[in-house]
C-alpha cells in the first residue's frame, strides 16, 4: 500500500467519527443549544426585557434589541429582515401576554429555536378596554407586568432559567448575575413602598400601564386614555370626564409619556391650573437604565402624590 492510499485511509478514519459526533451528539441535551467556545445568540422583544438580558447574560451572550430604539412596541410588526434574524436566533424573550402579537406567526413560520415567555408564573390582570360606543368594549389581559418591580423579579428569574437551560455550564454565572439584579429590584421595591406609603393615592396616567404598579403599592391609578396602546385619540368628552375626576380628588399633576404628543395631557392641567410630568411605561428605549428609569417615575409620583 503507498503513502497516499495509507492517509486516504486515516483521513477516513478521523472524519467518519467526527461526522457521526456532529449527527448525534446534540441530542444527548436537547436544551442546550451552546457549543464550546460560542456564545448564545438572544433577542429580546423590547427594552426592559433587553436589559435584563444583558445583565444576567453579561459576555457569555450576544444580545440583540428586536424592537428598534425609539419605536413604540405595541404597534412594531416584525420585517422580512427581522423574522430572518430571529430565525438565527437561540433563543428569543419576550414579555408575553399578548404583547408582542407576532410571535404566533413566528412559530408557524418554523422557527426553531426557544421563546422564553418572561410572564410565566405571573397572575394576569384582565382589562376592559373602553371605547365611546359602549359595544366595542372588550376584555384584554394587561401585559405591563415590568412596571411592577415585584413582577420584574419574576422576569428575571424566568430569563435566568431559559439562558441556564440552553448554556447549562454558565448556569451558576447566570443565576448570580440574576440574584444580583434581583437585590437591585428589592432595593427599589422597599425605597417605593415606604416613600409612598403615607402620600395620597390618585393619580392620573396617560394610558393603561401601571395597574400592576398601583396594585402593588396601594394606589388608584386613573387614565387619559382606557386603552393597554398608548395611541389613541381621547374624544372631548374623556377630556370632560378626565377634568372632572382631577377636579373630584385635588389632583394638580397630569402624566404624560415620552413617546406621546403632550399635548393633550396639557389641555387637562391648564384647566385645573395643574401642570404635566413624564411617568414612562419604559417601552421605548431611551438614555438609562431600568433602574434609573423607575426612580425618575418614583420622584414624579412622589410630587404628584406626597
Amino acid at each position: 500500500m503507498n503513502n497516499q492510499s495509507k492517509m486516504g485511509i486515516i483521513a477516513i478514519s478521523v472524519v467518519i467519527p467526527l461526522a457521526v459526533f456532529a449527527v448525534y451528539g446534540t441530542d444527548s441535551a436537547k436544551n442546550s443549544v451552546v457549543s464550546e467556545n460560542s456564545k448564545l445568540k438572544v433577542i429580546s422583544s423590547f427594552y426592559p426585557l433587553h436589559e435584563f438580558s444583558q445583565n444576567i447574560g453579561q459576555d457569555k451572550i450576544d444580545t440583540i434589541l428586536l424592537t428598534p430604539i425609539g419605536v413604540e412596541p405595541h404597534d412594531w410588526e416584525p420585517t422580512i429582515k427581522d423574522v430572518q434574524k430571529m430565525q438565527t436566533a437561540d433563543l428569543i424573550i419576550i414579555n408575553g401576554i399578548g404583547f408582542e402579537t407576532w410571535v404566533e406567526s413566528l412559530e408557524e413560520n418554523g422557527f426553531s429555536g426557544i421563546i422564553i415567555d418572561t410572564s410565566n408564573g405571573i397572575l394576569v390582570e384582565s382589562h376592559e378596554e373602553e371605547s365611546d360606543d359602549k359595544h366595542d368594549d372588550h376584555v384584554l389581559g394587561d401585559p405591563h407586568i415590568w412596571l411592577n418591580p415585584i413582577l420584574a423579579k419574576t422576569q428575571v428569574q424566568n430569563i435566568a432559567n431559559g439562558l441556564s437551560n440552553s448554556d447549562p455550564e454558565n448556569r451558576e454565572f447566570y443565576q448570580i448575575n440574576a440574584a444580583a439584579y434581583i437585590k437591585q429590584l428589592d432595593e427599589l421595591d422597599s425605597k417605593i413602598r415606604l416613600e409612598l406609603s403615607s402620600c395620597k393615592s390618585d393619580f392620573i396616567a396617560f394610558h393603561e400601564a401601571f395597574s400592576y404598579f398601583a396594585d402593588e403599592y396601594g394606589l388608584t391609578q386613573h387614565t387619559i386614555l382606557s386603552s393597554n396602546n398608548p395611541h389613541g385619540e381621547a374624544s372631548a368628552r374623556t377630556l370632560e370626564k378626565v377634568i372632572s375626576k382631577a377636579r373630584d380628588l385635588n389632583i394638580k399633576v397630569i402624566f404624560s409619556e415620552e413617546s406621546v404628543n403632550q399635548k393633550t395631557s396639557e389641555i387637562i392641567a391648564n384647566e385645573i391650573g395643574g401642570k404635566v410630568l413624564i411617568l414612562s411605561p419604559l417601552e421605548v428605549a431611551t438614555d438609562g437604565t431600568y433602574i434609573s428609569k423607575m426612580k425618575e417615575n418614583f420622584e414624579n409620583l412622589k410630587e404628584a402624590l406626597c
